[in-house]
């Protein structure tokens, strides 16, 4: 059995992302169109965790504005000229192939945010997961009021969360 690696996502990963994602996360439906809308406006963000050949997981990220969320399940149209941070919007893994490959998956996107100039990811933490991201130096973000009402659509416990990147 190889190692499970994230590799670039295509769009013919489009159903396995979508199949994963529904039952990752029951109760945060989202459409193919809108996965593959962010697969299309930011590729190097989109990646998938290839397990013997089979997609084990995925993980959406794509340039962004601090203390903005974009709405679950909406079509962001295009990225913000003026991005200041690299929002990790999903990252889902199947349950047997978890320990690990996040902690890979974000050191990606870290080397991505770099290259493009950003300083900081963020990112909402759902399913009680904060001391996971924690584990990874991210931390949680007092929300203004605008952005409490919008992580109330990401579910309970729902955490607006940022992780600034060292100066190299």
């Amino acid at each position: 059995m190889n190692k499970p690696h994230w590799r670039p996502a295509h769009a013919s990963d489009l159903p396995a992302i979508s199949a994963i994602a529904a039952r990752i996360h029951p109760d945060l439906p989202e459409r193919p169109e809108v996965f593959a809308e962010k697969m299309r406006l930011y590729p190097d963000g989109c990646r998938v965790l290839l397990a013997d050949d089979e997609i084990a997981g995925y993980g959406l990220s794509h340039p962004w504005k601090q203390q903005r969320i974009p709405p679950l399940d909406s079509f962001l149209a295009r990225l913000p000229d003026d991005a200041d941070c690299l929002y990790v919007h999903d990252v889902a893994v199947l349950p047997d192939f978890r320990g690990g490959v996040l902690r890979a998956y974000i050191t990606g996107i870290e080397q991505l945010a770099r290259a493009s100039g950003i300083a900081t990811l963020a990112l909402v933490s759902v399913y009680a997961t904060r001391p996971l991201w924690q584990r990874l130096g991210f931390q949680p973000v007092n929300a203004e009021a605008e952005l409490g009402a919008k992580l109330a659509s990401y579910g309970e416990g729902a955490t607006y969360m940022q992780r600034e990147l060292a100066a190299t």
